[in-house]
C-alpha cells in the first residue's frame, strides 16, 4: 500500500480584504491537517471598482504569491469578484488546480432547490457580473440576483446582531423576494453570494420567507475544496493519499497550520480577521505584490 505523504497538502486561499476568511474557516472545519497560507490584498481593495483586465493582474499575482512562495498545492479563490472575472487568469498564473466560489454555490443551490428558481444577494460588482446567474443557468436553474451594497460595511463596523442590520436585512430580502415574484418566480434557495454574509447568516434565515433554503457559499466551496483535495478513490487505490494526510489522527484536535499575509492594514486584518475566521489570525505579515 502507497504510504501516505509525510507533509499534509499546502492550500492557499486569496481574497481581495479578509471577507474570505470565512472560507478559510470552513476549510479548517473540514480538513484540519492541511496547511493553509492566506493572503488579502487589502491594498488594493476594493475589486469592484476595478476593471477586468486590472483585477486580472492583481489576483493573478497574488496566486502566483501563494503557489511559488509559499508552496501552495491548491488555490481556492475566497473572492466573488476575482471568481466572476479572473478565474480564467488565475488559472493561466499558476500550475495548480484552482477553485472559484461561484460554480459551488450554484452547485449547493442545484442540489437544494426543487423549484429551479433561486435567489442571490451579493455585492453590486459580483451582482454586475452576472456570474451567478451565468453559472446557476448552467446548472438549469434561474437566478435573481440583487446588490446588497450596504451589508459589507455593516458587517465590518461589527453590527453583526444590530437591530439597524436586521432592519438592512428584512428591506433588502423583502424588495427581493417581490421583485423575484413580480418575475414570475417562484424560489426556494437563496445564495449568500459574499463571504462576508455568512456572518448574517442568523439575521438573514429570520428575515427570509419560510420555506426558503440559505446557501453558505464559503461552506459550499470548502466541501467543493475538500473533494477536489480527495480526488476520486480508484480500486487500486481506494484510500487517496490526501485523503489519507488530511484524516491522519496525529491529534483529536489539531492546533490548524496558518499564515495570513495582507498587502496593507495589518493592524486592521488581524482585529477583523478573527471575526472572520473565528480564532485569531495570528500575526499577518504585510508583503509587497508590485504595482
Amino acid at each position: 500500500m502507497t504510504e501516505p505523504p509525510s507533509t499534509p497538502p499546502t492550500i492557499g486561499v486569496f481574497d481581495s480584504g479578509f471577507g474570505g476568511l470565512t472560507v478559510l474557516r470552513a476549510l479548517i472545519a473540514r480538513a484540519p491537517q492541511a496547511r493553509y497560507s492566506f493572503i488579502g490584498d487589502t491594498a488594493r481593495l476594493p475589486y469592484g471598482s476595478k476593471s477586468r483586465r486590472t483585477i486580472a493582474r492583481y489576483a493573478a499575482q497574488s496566486a502566483r504569491f501563494l503557489v511559488e512562495e509559499q508552496g501552495a498545492d491548491y488555490l481556492v479563490i475566497a473572492c466573488n469578484t476575482a471568481s466572476a472575472l479572473a478565474l480564467d487568469a488565475i488559472q493561466d498564473a499558476v500550475s495548480v488546480p484552482v477553485l472559484g466560489v461561484i460554480e459551488p454555490g450554484a452547485t449547493a443551490a442545484r442540489a437544494a432547490s426543487t423549484t429551479g428558481d433561486v435567489l442571490v444577494i451579493a455585492t453590486d460588482a459580483t451582482v454586475q457580473s452576472h456570474a451567478y446567474k451565468a453559472s446557476c443557468a448552467a446548472q438549469n436553474l434561474r437566478a435573481f440576483e440583487k446588490a446588497c451594497p450596504l451589508l459589507v460595511p455593516l458587517v465590518e463596523e461589527g453590527w453583526i446582531n444590530h437591530h439597524v442590520t436586521d432592519a438592512v436585512v428584512r428591506i433588502y430580502l423583502g424588495e427581493l423576494t417581490s421583485d423575484a415574484a413580480a418575475s414570475g418566480m417562484s424560489a426556494d434557495t437563496l445564495v449568500l453570494g459574499c463571504t462576508h454574509y455568512p456572518l448574517l447568516r442568523p439575521l438573514i434565515e429570520r428575515a427570509a420567507p419560510r420555506g426558503i433554503t440559505v446557501i453558505d457559499s464559503a461552506e459550499s466551496t470548502a466541501d467543493a475544496a475538500v473533494a477536489l483535495l480527495n480526488g476520486p478513490a480508484t480500486s487500486a487505490d481506494p484510500v487517496n493519499e490526501l485523503t489519507q494526510a488530511l484524516t491522519m489522527d496525529l491529534d483529536p484536535s489539531p492546533e490548524p497550520f496558518i499564515k495570513c499575509f495582507a498587502t496593507d492594514s495589518v493592524e486592521k486584518f488581524e482585529r477583523l480577521g478573527s471575526r472572520f475566521l473565528g480564532r485569531p489570525t495570528g500575526k499577518v505579515q504585510l508583503v509587497d505584490l508590485g504595482g
